[in-house]
């Protein structure tokens, strides 16, 4: 497989073969994000890209799930991602599902009739960072979209039937925002009702501008109470007809992983009962991106 730089994945999709038709990501503008610094977005040549197909199907015939990366690569023209998907499906017949990354700016490209032609194609999860649903906390941190935008894009990704994971941050605005930017995140998450909600605990990477902005005070992170609150605030928050709402990422003091709304009140109970000092909270050396 050609790989270029850094490939990550969602941690759900450790047993799909990771397929890179992108290098880097199309926004690269996330002032948290130190994923792609310094790469320009670019979408591989067909002969790269089908080489690697051909090379997993062979390599891992039993497959039943490809990942599409890199950051953001529902970014593709239309015409040129579908034909990637068809011959994923022709060189690998008993696939089950495919997942991909998507920013705003690509699923604002992606129209529903083109929704529902790729899940066609087996597209059948699509992760979305939505990390905050408070539009002073977007600007500050250049995510390029507002809650109100990011409700209008990710519910036209449930009406063509394509699973929807979104992620969250923890801390991202700063103590003093640290509630408003909860319960707006709540708020947004209750109108899109994703499939699961992954939340993250914000880690400040040498490199980011998020960095920079801790090195000259103009960031601060909660506390190790204070995110604590804000995880409860927007467990509270937050209301899901059945989806998954998961703060079990290595960055979390305190795993959590609930079925919402049947075990809502069960993980508000065990989060009081970390502040209270009668859970152990995830020791820092444990702690990871």
């Amino acid at each position: 497989m050609h790989y270029e730089g850094n490939i990550i994945r969602p941690p759900s999709e450790a047993r799909s073969i990771i397929l890179q038709v992108t290098v880097g990501c199309s926004h690269n503008r996330c002032s948290f994000c130190p994923t792609y610094l310094g790469v320009r977005f670019r979408i591989k040549d067909e002969k790269t890209i089908s080489d690697d197909i051909r090379y997993a199907a062979r390599a891992f015939p039993g497959a039943r799930r490809v990942f599409i990366t890199d950051g953001d690569a529902l970014v593709i023209p239309f015409e040129r991602l579908y034909a990637i998907l068809r011959e994923i499906n022709a060189e690998i017949p008993r696939l089950t599902r495919i997942g991909i990354y998507a920013s705003a700016k690509a699923l604002r490209r992606r129209s529903l009739e083109e929704l529902r032609l790729l899940k066609e194609q087996k597209l059948g999860i699509i992760y979305y960072g939505l990390e905050s649903g408070d539009d002073e906390t977007l600007k500050a941190i250049d995510k390029g979209t507002t809650g109100n935008e990011s409700i209008k894009l990710c519910r036209k990704v449930k009406e063509a039937g394509i699973k929807l994971s979104t992620t969250v941050m923890i801390g991202i605005a700063g103590p003093e925002r640290s509630l408003v930017h909860a319960r707006a995140t709540g708020a947004v998450l209750s109108a899109i009702d994703p499939n699961y909600v992954g939340a993250l605990v914000t880690m400040v990477v040498p490199g980011t501008r998020l960095y920079d902005d801790l090195e000259a005070g103009r960031f601060q992170l909660p506390d190790q109470r204070g995110l604590l609150l804000e995880l409860r605030e927007m467990i509270a928050s937050t209301n899901l007809s059945r989806g998954m709402f998961m703060a079990n990422h290595a960055s979390n003091y305190l795993p959590i992983k609930i079925h919402s709304p049947a075990q809502k009140k069960a993980a508000l109970e065990m989060i009081d009962d970390a502040l209270n000092g009668k859970i152990p909270l995830r020791e820092e050396w444990m702690r990871g991106l």
